[in-house]
Protein backbone atom coordinates (compact mmCIF):
# COMPACT_ATOMS: atom_id res chain seq x y z
CA UNK A 1 0.00 0.00 0.00
CA UNK A 2 1.67 3.51 -1.05
CA UNK A 3 2.04 6.06 1.86
CA UNK A 4 -0.50 8.48 -0.28
CA UNK A 5 -3.42 4.93 0.49
CA UNK A 6 -2.70 4.81 4.17
CA UNK A 7 -2.82 8.60 4.45
CA UNK A 8 -6.40 8.64 3.38
CA UNK A 9 -7.33 6.11 6.01
CA UNK A 10 -6.75 8.52 8.27
CA UNK A 11 -9.69 11.00 9.91
CA UNK A 12 -8.66 14.70 10.92
CA UNK A 13 -10.86 17.04 12.43
CA UNK A 14 -9.76 21.19 12.19
CA UNK A 15 -10.51 23.41 14.42
CA UNK A 16 -10.71 27.47 13.53
CA UNK A 17 -7.66 28.13 14.81
CA UNK A 18 -4.37 27.28 14.19
CA UNK A 19 -2.13 25.09 16.26
CA UNK A 20 0.77 26.51 13.99
CA UNK A 21 2.16 29.89 14.77
CA UNK A 22 5.00 31.13 12.12
CA UNK A 23 7.26 34.14 13.33
CA UNK A 24 6.66 36.36 10.52
CA UNK A 25 10.05 38.34 11.17
CA UNK A 26 12.02 35.30 11.17
CA UNK A 27 10.76 33.54 8.29
CA UNK A 28 11.08 36.67 5.99
CA UNK A 29 14.58 36.28 6.96
CA UNK A 30 14.76 32.75 6.32
CA UNK A 31 17.04 31.74 3.17
CA UNK A 32 16.41 28.06 2.70
CA UNK A 33 12.49 27.94 3.71
CA UNK A 34 13.17 24.51 4.38
CA UNK A 35 9.64 23.83 6.22
CA UNK A 36 8.15 24.05 2.75
CA UNK A 37 10.12 20.85 1.63
CA UNK A 38 10.14 19.04 4.81
CA UNK A 39 6.49 18.77 6.03
CA UNK A 40 4.90 15.80 5.03
CA UNK A 41 1.76 17.26 4.62
CA UNK A 42 2.52 19.64 2.30
CA UNK A 43 1.26 22.07 4.39
CA UNK A 44 3.83 24.95 3.78
CA UNK A 45 3.87 27.36 0.68
CA UNK A 46 5.23 30.55 0.13
CA UNK A 47 1.73 33.59 -1.15
CA UNK A 48 2.93 34.41 -4.35
CA UNK A 49 2.01 38.30 -3.40
CA UNK A 50 3.73 39.01 -0.47
CA UNK A 51 6.60 35.87 -0.93
CA UNK A 52 5.67 34.93 3.06
CA UNK A 53 5.59 31.37 4.10
CA UNK A 54 2.20 30.41 5.29
CA UNK A 55 1.11 26.95 6.55
CA UNK A 56 -2.54 25.61 6.29
CA UNK A 57 -2.93 23.64 9.82
CA UNK A 58 -5.80 21.10 7.90
CA UNK A 59 -3.84 18.12 6.87
CA UNK A 60 -1.13 18.39 9.77
CA UNK A 61 -0.01 14.85 10.49
CA UNK A 62 0.87 16.37 14.29
CA UNK A 63 4.63 14.89 13.14
CA UNK A 64 6.41 17.91 14.58
CA UNK A 65 9.00 17.94 11.70
CA UNK A 66 8.69 21.94 11.04
CA UNK A 67 9.24 22.94 14.81
CA UNK A 68 11.98 20.32 14.45
CA UNK A 69 13.55 21.36 11.50
CA UNK A 70 13.41 25.14 11.37
CA UNK A 71 16.70 27.00 11.63
CA UNK A 72 15.23 30.11 12.74
CA UNK A 73 12.98 28.34 15.69
CA UNK A 74 10.05 30.19 13.75
CA UNK A 75 7.71 27.80 14.39
CA UNK A 76 5.37 27.58 17.54
CA UNK A 77 3.53 24.37 17.30
CA UNK A 78 1.15 22.29 20.09
CA UNK A 79 -1.10 19.74 19.99
CA UNK A 80 -4.42 20.54 18.61
CA UNK A 81 -7.24 20.79 21.52
CA UNK A 82 -8.94 17.63 22.15
CA UNK A 83 -11.34 16.37 20.42
CA UNK A 84 -9.63 18.03 17.07
CA UNK A 85 -6.35 16.52 14.98
CA UNK A 86 -5.43 13.56 13.10
CA UNK A 87 -6.92 10.39 14.08
CA UNK A 88 -4.71 7.58 12.57
CA UNK A 89 -6.45 4.38 11.57
CA UNK A 90 -5.23 1.45 10.17
CA UNK A 91 -6.36 -0.26 7.59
Amino acid sequence: MKVEEKLALNAIKNHDESHIVLDEEACARCETRICIRACPAGLYSVEPATNKVIVDHSGCLECGTCMVICPLDAVTWRYPDPGYGIRYRHG
